[in-house]
C-alpha cells in the first residue's frame, strides 16, 4: 500500500510554525508533494529541510519567497529531476520529477490564474501544456505517470462553491477548463472524480477572505492525477479538510502497490 499527499502549505516556514512537523511526523505518508513552499533549502533549518525518515528535494524560485515546490519521501527515488528543462518554468521552482521505478511522479506548483489575455495567464497555458508534453513523453516511452499538486483551476462546476459567479473568473475560465478536459481525453484519470464522482462541497482551497473556509465557500484546485494503466491500482482519494495550517488542504492518494 502506497499513500501519496500533496499540499499547497503556503509557506513552508510559516506552516512549520503552524504544526506542519507534527502533522508530517503522525501522518506518515509514504510520498508527499509540497506546493508554494516560498524558501530556499538554506533557508530552512534541519528539522524541515530534512525530516527525520524522508529523503527531501527542493525546488526554490529565484524569487525570494515565492513559489516553490519540494519532494518528501519515505522511499529514495532512483532518480530526480528538478524542473521540466524550460528556464521560464524552473526559474520559479514550479516542477519536480521523480523516477520510481514503478512509476514517475511530477509534483506541480501550476501557476495562478489572471483574467484572459494577461501575459501570466499566457504563461500560465504554456506551462499547462509544457507540464502536459512532459507527462505524455513519459507515457510514450512506456512509463506510467502520476502527476499531482496544486493545478490552480478548477474543472466542473461541483469543484467550485458558487460556479455560476465565476464563469470568467482565473482558475474558471473557459481556457482553463479546457485544458483540464484535455488532460481526461488524454488517458488522465483524476482520481478523486473517480472514487466520488458526485461528490460536491469537497474543496481544497478557501480564500482568507469572508471566513471562506467556516462557510465552505471554496474551490478544488489541488489534484492527483493517473495514468490509465495504474487505474487497477487506485484504492482511495480523498481531500484533508480538517488539516489546517494553509489556506489549502492536503489530498491523497492511495495506491496498492
Amino acid at each position: 500500500m502506497l499513500r501519496l499527499f500533496a499540499w499547497n502549505v503556503n509557506g513552508v516556514r510559516a506552516a512549520q510554525r503552524k504544526g506542519f512537523l507534527d502533522w508530517l511526523h503522525s501522518e506518515r505518508p509514504d510520498i508527499l508533494g509540497l506546493c508554494e513552499t516560498k524558501a530556499a533549502p538554506e533557508q530552512l533549518d534541519d528539522a524541515l529541510r530534512r525530516p527525520d525518515g524522508y529523503h527531501a528535494y527542493w525546488a526554490g524560485a529565484e524569487r525570494k519567497g515565492y513559489s516553490g515546490t519540494a519532494l518528501l519521501s519515505r522511499r529514495e527515488p532512483r532518480q530526480v529531476q528538478v524542473g521540466l528543462g524550460i528556464e521560464e518554468f524552473d526559474a520559479e521552482g514550479r516542477t519536480i520529477v521523480a523516477d520510481y521505478d514503478d512509476f514517475v511522479l511530477l509534483v506541480s506548483y501550476c501557476p495562478i490564474g489572471v483574467k484572459k489575455g494577461h501575459p501570466r495567464q499566457r504563461y500560465k497555458m504554456r506551462y499547462y501544456r509544457a507540464l502536459l508534453r512532459h507527462c505524455d513523453a513519459l507515457r510514450a516511452r512506456g512509463r506510467s505517470v502520476i502527476f499531482c499538486g496544486d493545478i490552480n483551476s478548477a474543472h466542473r462546476p461541483a469543484d467550485l462553491a458558487r460556479p455560476q459567479h465565476h464563469a470568467n473568473s482565473a482558475g474558471y475560465l473557459p481556457v482553463e477548463r479546457a485544458w483540464l478536459d484535455e488532460v481526461i481525453a488524454a488517458g488522465y484519470i483524476d482520481t478523486f472524480r473517480a472514487r466520488h464522482p458526485q461528490r460536491e462541497g469537497a474543496y481544497s482551497f478557501w480564500s482568507y477572505r469572508t471566513r471562506a473556509r467556516e462557510r465552505n465557500i471554496g474551490w478544488r484546485f489541488d489534484y492527483f492525477f493517473i495514468s490509465r494503466d495504474l487505474q487497477p491500482y487506485l484504492i482511495d482519494a480523498a481531500i484533508h479538510s480538517d488539516v489546517t495550517g494553509s489556506d489549502h488542504c492536503p489530498v491523497s492518494l492511495t495506491l496498492d502497490l
